[in-house]
């Protein structure tokens, strides 16, 4: 009886063993599949990715090449912008000493008396001045009639008048430029339309 005991169980692993070699086998067969699907790249594919990759890497290098242009010619910019505009500092100090020569020779135009200070004051002023707009490009603007713009002259007030369009009445500052450049506005009376 032992022995039949011991056949039942040594056949009922056996059995249970073929299932599982079976089921080894099916397992087997399923791994080997998807690895027979992810078979090596053909050379085809090989030259389109590497096709891809070399334009992709053409256009980063392009991309750079542009990013690297347009720093250069900003700096570029930049640079010669400091320059033209380097001496603002100095040509604004300046706009006192030429306010003060305008105001003297406003004051001293009617006194005769003062006719040869105010000649040697001309000369001085005209010369200062034809350096200045010559050598470093500063020039004045506005005077009275005028038309009014708000991004060239400070209004200091208003009155109304008979114009048409907004203007100045008085310049009680000269506004300057330095090239294209407002380094003073005009300081004015606008005269509005009634």
């Amino acid at each position: 009886m032992n022995e039949n005991i011991e056949n039942e169980t040594a056949e009922s692993q056996n059995e249970s063993a073929e299932p599982q070699t079976a089921e080894a086998a099916v397992n087997e067969a399923e791994t080997d599949s998807p690895a027979e699907e992810q078979k090596e790249p053909t050379l085809e594919e090989k030259y389109e990715a590497l096709l891809k990759e070399n334009a992709e890497l053409n256009d980063k290098l392009l991309r750079q090449y542009a990013d690297f242009d347009n720093y250069r010619k900003r700096t570029i910019k930049e640079k010669q912008e400091a320059f033209e505009y380097g001496n603002a500092g100095l040509l604004s100090d300046l706009l006192d000493s030429l306010d003060n020569f305008d105001r003297t020779l406003d004051a001293a135009k009617d006194n005769e008396a003062a006719k040869t200070i105010v000649d040697g004051i001309k000369m001085i002023n005209s010369s200062l001045v034809s350096m200045l707009e010559n050598k470093y490009n500063l020039s004045s603007y506005g005077a009275k009639g005028d038309e009014f713009n708000p991004d060239l002259h400070e209004a200091i007030g208003m009155m109304p008048g008979a114009v048409e369009k907004e203007e100045l009445g008085e310049v009680y500052l000269k506004g300057y430029k330095l090239k294209d450049r407002v380094i003073r506005h005009a300081k004015v009376m606008v005269v509005k339309p009634e």
